[in-house]
């Protein structure tokens, strides 16, 4: 350690009744003859900061507004907002972009957590009204350039923490499919707006599921890519190491299209680092449309991962869908042999361990081990921790404070082990995909549920709905989404049927609504997952499925 002075400026702060206050929290004591060489040290330590709060940050993701002006920035009206899926309505272009782009005439919605200057963003949570971002994240440029055109914020879920999509403080998303029924979340107007037409394309963020849920419940592509591939700089993070952000489309092309617009090292975001440069990616799209037979799955080995079968609350009617897919996928000329990943079972509760310690920590503004760009004045909003923000959060945002602050106090090393077991999980899905080209598992347990048994409508203030309540209808989502966060593996929702609603108001009325499978893929292969998922594509409607 490196002390630079003992000495401090008058009327520095620093008290005994703080030093013990520390030791305290620590639970040790300091003996009475070295308290006031500590008060000293920590003095010292109180100025340096005070010191690097007054420095300015890096000159990076400073939006360029003359080429990329920021038009027709707006509140949507009810009338544009049929499925309450925008946030924010605005119009962004890049109008020196190259003719001739991957993204050339596309619109595209992103998340309501990635940083777009000058456009307000929530996060899902009224904390954040009044917030707008003075950056742009690098994916966003990156569209731009491709000359996409950016029309809005989608509604994310409040503070990114749902797998449903009733929790934004903006109000319900509704399923393109089934008013009254779930988008999935926490990109839920992202889902929305792709599945029901209003955009494109739209960048989804997934910590958990976040892309695939809403991609499987709105009859979607949602890729998780391999971690890193996409930067996630100018994006507000839940925990760095499951943080992914990709594309959410209606086609297995537009998917491949938006991926290689935005993918690539940034040099900036420590997430990257692994990732090829933007001009050393494979050409997703070009690899997809010079195929000379595109259904033709000969010679691909494709492993079915037992312990996805075994899924809670697993409606039958979906594990039924997902077998005939696989049946299907071998009519093509794959060959699918059933593979086990004892350690698969044991995934989501690694995610947990590591996105409630890791996710509480983040939240409170500790960034600790990385190098790139934090957003801090996202934090800010919430630390130090008050009341009122507590008081505004959603359950799932509170369960994740509650359960990281005992984790790190029950369990000190707990985030570390569980960190060790996110690295064995991808081993074992190595060891696979050694043999295998690509994995296959079931995406969700069930169909997109509705939000009539969720009692936020009548809640107040003074008679607020249960925690339980809210987070019941979300119980089991991601036992086969959350374990490839951790493993970091790309992972592509694709829809493979439609079933009839057998639950909520439209029962019975013959609606039906989608089912989703994920086809898994080695780090930085997100090619081989395109190929099987476009020859699906191509062979079968699957909406008649």
């Amino acid at each position: 350690m490196s002390v630079f002075t003992l000495d401090t400026k008058p009327g520095n702060p620093v008290t005994v009744a703080h030093l013990d206050a520390v030791a305290e929290s620590l639970g040790v004591t300091i003996a009475d003859s070295e308290k006031e060489s500590y008060r000293t040290l920590l003095a010292v330590y109180h100025e340096a900061a005070e010191t690097l709060f007054s420095l300015p940050g890096p000159d990076i993701l400073v939006p360029n507004t003359t080429r990329s002006p920021r038009e027709d920035v707006r509140l949507p009206t009810p009338k544009e907002n049929p499925l309450g899926a925008w946030a924010y309505r605005c119009l962004v272009k890049d109008i020196q972009a190259p003719a001739g782009g991957l993204l050339e005439g596309r619109t595209i919605a992103i998340k309501d957590c990635i940083g777009l200057a000058g456009v307000p963003m929530q996060l899902g949570s009224s904390i954040y009204q009044g917030y707008t971002p003075d950056v742009d994240a690098t994916l966003v440029t990156r569209i731009l350039n491709a000359g996409g055109t950016i029309t809005g914020r989608a509604v994310c879920e409040n503070f990114c923490h749902s797998a449903t999509s009733h929790s934004a403080h903006t109000g319900v998303v509704h399923n393109p499919y089934a008013r009254g029924y779930s988008s999935g979340g926490s990109s839920s107007g992202s889902g929305a707006l792709v599945a029901g037409g209003a955009v494109d394309m739209a960048v989804g963020a997934d910590q958990g599921g976040s892309i695939r849920i809403p991609a499987g419940w709105c009859g979607l592509y949602g890729l998780k890519p391999t971690f890193g591939l996409v930067p996630y700089t100018g994006i507000g993070s839940n925990e760095p190491t499951n943080d992914h952000a990709g594309p959410m489309t209606r086609t297995v092309l537009d998917n491949a299209a938006l991926l290689q617009a935005m993918a690539g090292n940034d040099g900036i975001d420590d997430r990257s680092f692994g990732a090829p440069k933007p001009g050393d990616l494979p050409d997703y799209v070009g690899l997809l449309t010079g195929l000379e037979k595109p259904t033709d799955l000969t010679g691909v080995k494709i492993g079915l991962v037992a312990e996805s079968l075994e899924m809670p609350g697993f409606d039958p009617r979906v594990l039924a869908t997902f077998k005939a897919a696989v049946e299907k996928l071998k009519a093509l000329g794959a060959t699918v042999d059933t593979v086990s990943v004892p350690m698969h079972k044991h995934g989501a509760a690694i995610w947990t361990g590591i996105s409630k310690a890791g996710g509480a920590a983040n939240k409170m503004g500790i960034t600790f081990g990385r190098r790139g760009y934090v957003m801090t004045d996202v934090n800010e909003r919430i630390a130090p921790l008050t009341q009122k923000a507590w008081d505004q959060m959603y359950p799932s945002t509170k369960n994740i404070l509650i359960n990281g602050v005992y984790g790190m106090k029950q369990f000190p090393t707990l985030l570390g082990h569980a960190t060790n077991l996110s690295l064995k999980l991808r081993q074992d899905y190595d060891r696979v995909l050694e043999e295998y080209d690509v994995l296959l598992a079931p995406n969700l347990p069930y169909l997109a549920n509705s939000h009539a048994a969720i009692p936020f409508a009548s809640a107040t203030p003074e008679n607020p709905a249960e925690p339980l309540d809210l987070i019941g209808k979300q119980v089991g989502l991601t036992y086969n989404t959350a374990p490839f966060n951790q493993s970091g593996h790309p992972v592509l929702a694709v829809p493979c049927g439609m079933l009839p609603i057998q639950e909520g108001p439209l029962a019975g009325s013959g609606t039906k609504l989608p089912v989703s499978l994920q086809v898994i893929g080695r780090w930085f292969d997100e090619a081989s997952v395109y190929r099987v998922a476009y020859a699906w594509e191509q062979a079968y409607n699957w909406k008649e499925l």
